[in-house]
C-alpha cells in the first residue's frame, strides 16, 4: 500500500497544532483558581469556573460537533431510503442544548455542583450514585471508542495508513494533553477543532460541487438520478420510530457529563444558559457542509471517478462517504487539507469524554464513596491514572471490537432511559428517594434491553406492538440475516416508565414508612426514616458537633475541602440563622448560588 506523503504531512501539521494548543492552555492556566482557594482537582474538572463566552461557546458546541457528528450527518443524507429527513442529529442535538439551557443548566450551575452525579449522591446516596455511574461511564467510553474507530477508518481511506497505528497515535496525543491540562486543554483545543472542521470542509465543498461527475444537487434532491432523492422521506409506518429517535437525541443528549462539564465550568448560571443557546446555533451551522457533502455523494456518478464503478453504499462504505467525497472529488491539496482538519477534529473530540469519565470516577466513586478524607493531591493523581486507563480502554475497544457503534447506540439509549428520568426527578420532583431510584433503574434497563439491539445481534425478549421481521443482506459476503425491527417507540416509553416508576415507588415507600405500615427497621437503604429523623433532630445537638452537617448519605464534609464542595453538600436548613449568615459572609458569590432554586 502506498503511503500518501502529502496526506501524512497535512495530518501531522494539524495534530501538532492541536497538541501545542493543548499544552499552551495547560501552561497558561496552571495557577488558575489558586487565589480563590479552589482545589486543583476541581480546577481540572471544571476549569476554575471562569470559562468565558468565546471559548465557552466553542467548547459547548464541541460537546456534540466532532468526528461522529459530521461523518454521521453526511452518511444519513447520502443513504438511499434515509436522506435529509432522517439526518436528525443536527436538529436533535441543537434542541437538546436549548432544552438543557432552559431547564437544566441554571439549577446545576447555581448549586455549585462539580459533576453530573453530585445531585444523585446528594439525594439518593453514594451507592445509587455508583450505580448511575455505570451507564454514564459506558456512554463516555463507547463514544470515545466509536470516535477513534471512525478515525482509524477515515485515515485508512486517505493515506493508506495502518488503522491500528493511527488510532493509537491519536489516542496518545489526546490523553497526553488532557492529562497535562484537564478542562482548560479540552476547551482550548475545541476552539481549534471547530475552526479546523469549518475551514477544512468549506474549502472542499465548492471543488466537490463543481466536479464533472456530480449532478446538480437541487435536481437530485427531488428526482432519482443515480440513486433515490437525497431529500428523503418518512413513511407512515416509520413515523413513531422517527419520533422515538428524535426524542432520544433531544432529551437523551442532556444527561451527559461532557455537557455538564461545560455548564459547570461557566462563570455563572446565566452564562451557562447563554453558552447552551450559542452552542445550539453552532450545531446547526456546523452541520451545513456535512449535509452538502452527503448530497454530493448521492449526486455522483462514481463510474467517472477514481473510486470505481461500484458506489460506496454498495461496498458498505456509506459511513465513510465524507472522506471518500473529499478524496475522490477534490484536488489532492484540497482533500488532504480537509481530511487532515477532520482527522484532527475527530481526535480532539475524544478528549472530553475521557476527562468526563475520569472526573466522575475520581469525585463520585473514589472520593465520595470510598475515601472522603482523600487529599486534593490524591484526587488529582486518581484522575490522572483514570484518564490514562479510560483512554486506553477506549483505544483497545476501537481496535479489537467490530461492534463499537452498536455498543455506543445501546449505552446512549441506557443514558436516555435510566439517567434522564432520574435527573428530572432529582432536580424538579420533591420527595423522590433511593427506593424509587432503584426501581426506575431496573424498569428502564429491562424495558430497553428487552427491545433488543440489531447492531449487537442482541435478540429481543419483549416484542412491542408493531414489530416486524426483516431480512438484511451483507453486500460483501452475500449473507442474509433476519432482524427483528421494533416500530413501537419503546425507548421513549421505557424512559417514561422509568420516570413514573421513580415517582410512584418513592411516594409509596415514603407513605409506608411514615404511616407506620412498615416498621422503620425495614428501611434498609436509609432513604426515608434516617433522612426524616435528621431533619427534625434537635438543633443544639447539631451545633454541638461543630462540623458542617452533610446529608446522611455523604461522608462528613471536611473543612479542607473547597468552599464550593462544602457549600454544595451542606444542609443549611438545620443550622441556626447566625451560622448561616456567618457562612454566607465567608463564601464567595459563586459558591452561594446553590440556594437559588
Amino acid at each position: 500500500m502506498a503511503i500518501h506523503i502529502e496526506g501524512l504531512v497535512a495530518i501531522a501539521i494539524f495534530y501538532m497544532l492541536i497538541l501545542v494548543v493543548g499544552i499552551w492552555a495547560a501552561w497558561k492556566n496552571k495557577h488558575s483558581g489558586e487565589s480563590e482557594g479552589t482545589d486543583r482537582s476541581e480546577t481540572i474538572m471544571v476549569g476554575g469556573r471562569d470559562i468565558g463566552l468565546f471559548v465557552g461557546g466553542f467548547t459547548m458546541t464541541a460537546t456534540w460537533v466532532g468526528g461522529g457528528y459530521i461523518n454521521g450527518t453526511a452518511e444519513y443524507v447520502y443513504l438511499p431510503g434515509f436522506g435529509l429527513a432522517w439526518a436528525q442529529a443536527p436538529f436533535g442535538y441543537a434542541l437538546s442544548l436549548v432544552v438543557g439551557g432552559l431547564f437544566f443548566a441554571k439549577p446545576m450551575r447555581s448549586r455549585g455542583y462539580v459533576t453530573m452525579l453530585d445531585p444523585f449522591q446528594q439525594i439518593y446516596g453514594k451507592r445509587m450514585g455508583g450505580l448511575l455511574f455505570i451507564p454514564a461511564l459506558m456512554g463516555e467510553i463507547f463514544w470515545s471508542a466509536a470516535i477513534l474507530s471512525a478515525l482509524g477508518a477515515t485515515l485508512s481511506v486517505i493515506v493508506d495508513m495502518n488503522i491500528k497505528m493511527s488510532v493509537v497515535l491519536s489516542a496518545l496525543i489526546a490523553i497526553f494533553y488532557t492529562l497535562v491540562g484537564g478542562l482548560y486543554s479540552v476547551a482550548y483545543t475545541d476552539v481549534v477543532q471547530l475552526f479546523c472542521i469549518f475551514i477544512g470542509l468549506w474549502i472542499s465543498v465548492p471543488f466537490a460541487l463543481t466536479n464533472p461527475a456530480v449532478a446538480d444537487i437541487t435536481v437530485t434532491a427531488v428526482k432519482e438520478v443515480y440513486q433515490a432523492p437525497w431529500r428523503g422521506s418518512i413513511s407512515s409506518g416509520d413515523t413513531w420510530v422517527w419520533i422515538d429517535n428524535f426524542c432520544l437525541l433531544m432529551l437523551g443528549g442532556i444527561p451527559w457529563q461532557v455537557y455538564f462539564q461545560r455548564v459547570l465550568s461557566a462563570s455563572s448560571a446565566t452564562y451557562a444558559q447563554v453558552l447552551s443557546f450559542l452552542a445550539a446555533f453552532g450545531c446547526l451551522v456546523m452541520a451545513v457542509p456535512s449535509v452538502l457533502i452527503g448530497a454530493i455523494g448521492a449526486s455522483t456518478d462514481w463510474n467517472q471517478t477514481s473510486y470505481g464503478a461500484i458506489s460506496p453504499k454498495d461496498k458498505d462504505q456509506a459511513d465513510m462517504i465524507l472522506p471518500i467525497v473529499l478524496q475522490h472529488l477534490c484536488p489532492p491539496f484540497v482533500s488532504f487539507f480537509g481530511l487532515g482538519a477532520v482527522s484532527a477534529a475527530v481526535m480532539s473530540s475524544a478528549d472530553s469524554s475521557i476527562l468526563s469519565a475520569s472526573s466522575m470516577f475520581a469525585r463520585n466513586i473514589y472520593q465520595m464513596a470510598f475515601r472522603q478524607s482523600a487529599s486534593d493531591r490524591e484526587i488529582v493523581w486518581v484522575m490522572r491514572i483514570t484518564i490514562f486507563v479510560f483512554g486506553g480502554l477506549a483505544t483497545v475497544m476501537a481496535l479489537v471490537t467490530g461492534t463499537v457503534y452498536g455498543l455506543w447506540y445501546l449505552s446512549s439509549d441506557l443514558v436516555y432511559v435510566i439517567i434522564f428520568p432520574q435527573l428530572l426527578s432529582v432536580l424538579f420532583i420533591k420527595g423522590t428517594n433511593t427506593y424509587g431510584s432503584v426501581a426506575a433503574y431496573l424498569f428502564g434497563m429491562v424495558l430497553r434491553i428487552g427491545g433488543g439491539e440489531p447492531y449487537l445481534h442482541l435478540p429481543p425478549f419483549i416484542y412491542y406492538p408493531g414489530w416486524t421481521l426483516e431480512q438484511r443482506v451483507d453486500h460483501l459476503t452475500g449473507a442474509i440475516e433476519e432482524v427483528v425491527v421494533q416500530r413501537f417507540p419503546f425507548k421513549t416509553m421505557s424512559m417514561l416508565a422509568s420516570f413514573l416508576g421513580n415517582v410512584g415507588v418513592s411516594y409509596l415507600a415514603k407513605y409506608l414508612f411514615e404511616s407506620g405500615k412498615l416498621s422503620h427497621k425495614y428501611d434498609f437503604l436509609d432513604a426515608v426514616v434516617s433522612k426524616h429523623s435528621a431533619e427534625i433532630m434537635d438543633k443544639t445537638t447539631l451545633v454541638a458537633r461543630g462540623n458542617n452537617i452533610g446529608l446522611s448519605e455523604m461522608g462528613p464534609v471536611k473543612p479542607r475541602l473547597s468552599v464550593t464542595l462544602a457549600a454544595a453538600f451542606t444542609r443549611r436548613d438545620t443550622l441556626p440563622t447566625e451560622m448561616v449568615e456567618e457562612e454566607e459572609e465567608e463564601s464567595s458569590p459563586d459558591s452561594s448560588h446553590h440556594d437559588e432554586e
